[in-house]
C-alpha cells in the first residue's frame, strides 16, 4: 500500500514546473479552500450517511488538501509539510497534559483519571493561554479571538455562545432562551409592518442567532440538526415531484393545499419507514 511518503512525492509531481500537471500549476492557496471546504462537508455527510465504505475516500480527498497547502508553502519557503505534523502533535500534546505526563508523548501515562469536565476545563485554560501568546498586545486580548471567520454562520455562532458562556454570559437554562426567541420573533414582525428591508434583515440575522442558542441549550448542534432538516425537506419534495410525475401532472399547475396534502403523504411514508 502507499505511504504518507508517496502522496507527498505524487504532491510534488503534480507542481513540477516542467512536467507537472497544468490544473495543479495554476492552483494558489485561494482557490483551493472552496475544495477544502467542499471535501471536509463530503467527510461529515459520509459520517451522518453512515457510508463507511466510503468514508476512507473522503478522508483521503481531505488530507491532500493539507498536502497540497504544504508543497505550495514548501516552494514558497515557508514551511514544510513535518512543519504541519510536528505543530499539531506539540499542541495536543501540550493541551492532554492528563495523558502526557511533563509532555512526553512515550512516556508513562498517567494513572490518575480526570473527570471529563476538569479535563474540559483545563482544556479551555490552555487555549486561553495560546491565544495570549498570539495577542501582539495583551490589552487587545479578548475572549473571541482565534474563531474563524469562514466558518459556516451557526457553527460561528455556537463558538461565539460558549466562549461568552466561559464568564457567565449566558442564561442558565433553555426555558429563558425560549422566551428570548418569542421576542426576537415578534420584533421580525414589527420590521416586516414597518416594510424595512434592512431591519427586517437585521431581526432575522437576531433570530437565527438566538435559536442557535437555544439549540446550544439543549445539546443540539444546530448545523447537524439543519443539515438533517434539509436532506427531509429534500426527501419529501423528491416524494412530490414523483407523485405528480406518475400523475402527469406539472407542480406549477397544483394549487399549495394539494401540495401540501402530498407533503403530508411523504411525512406518513417517513414515519411508516421508522417503525418498519
Amino acid at each position: 500500500m502507499y505511504q504518507l511518503d508517496d502522496l507527498l512525492q505524487l504532491m510534488a509531481r503534480l507542481r513540477d514546473p516542467q512536467h507537472g500537471c497544468p490544473w495543479d500549476l495554476k492552483q494558489s492557496y485561494a482557490s483551493i479552500v472552496p475544495h477544502t471546504l467542499e471535501e471536509a462537508y463530503e467527510v461529515a455527510d459520509a459520517i451522518e450517511r453512515g457510508d463507511f465504505e466510503h468514508l476512507p475516500g473522503e478522508l483521503g480527498d481531505l488530507l491532500f488538501q493539507v498536502v497540497y497547502y504544504s508543497q505550495l508553502a514548501r516552494e514558497e519557503g515557508r514551511f514544510e509539510f513535518a512543519e504541519v505534523v510536528d505543530g499539531i502533535t506539540r499542541k495536543l500534546i501540550r493541551r492532554h497534559p492528563h495523558v502526557f505526563v511533563d509532555g512526553d508523548l512515550y512516556g508513562a501515562p498517567d494513572t490518575a483519571r480526570l473527570e471529563e469536565a476538569a479535563v474540559k476545563q483545563r482544556w479551555e485554560e490552555l487555549k486561553a493561554e495560546e491565544r495570549a501568546e498570539k495577542a501582539g498586545a495583551p490589552e487587545q486580548l479578548s475572549l473571541l479571538d482565534d474563531l474563524p471567520n469562514a466558518l459556516p454562520a451557526l457553527s460561528r455562532a455556537v463558538k461565539l455562545q460558549k466562549r461568552a458562556a466561559q464568564v457567565g454570559f449566558d442564561w442558565p437554562e433553555a426555558l429563558p432562551v425560549v422566551d428570548k426567541v418569542r421576542e426576537e420573533l415578534d420584533e421580525v414582525l414589527e420590521a416586516m409592518s414597518e416594510n424595512d428591508p434592512r431591519a427586517i434583515a437585521e431581526e432575522v440575522g437576531d433570530l437565527l442567532f438566538v435559536v442557535t442558542n437555544l439549540a446550544r441549550h439543549l445539546k443540539v448542534d444546530p448545523e447537524s440538526a439543519l443539515r438533517a432538516a434539509n436532506a427531509k425537506f429534500e426527501q419529501r419534495f423528491r416524494f412530490i415531484e414523483q407523485a405528480l410525475r406518475e400523475a402527469g401532472r406539472a407542480m406549477e399547475d397544483c394549487a399549495l393545499d394539494e401540495l401540501d396534502a402530498l407533503w403530508g403523504e411523504a411525512k406518513k411514508l417517513e414515519k411508516q419507514q421508522l417503525a418498519d
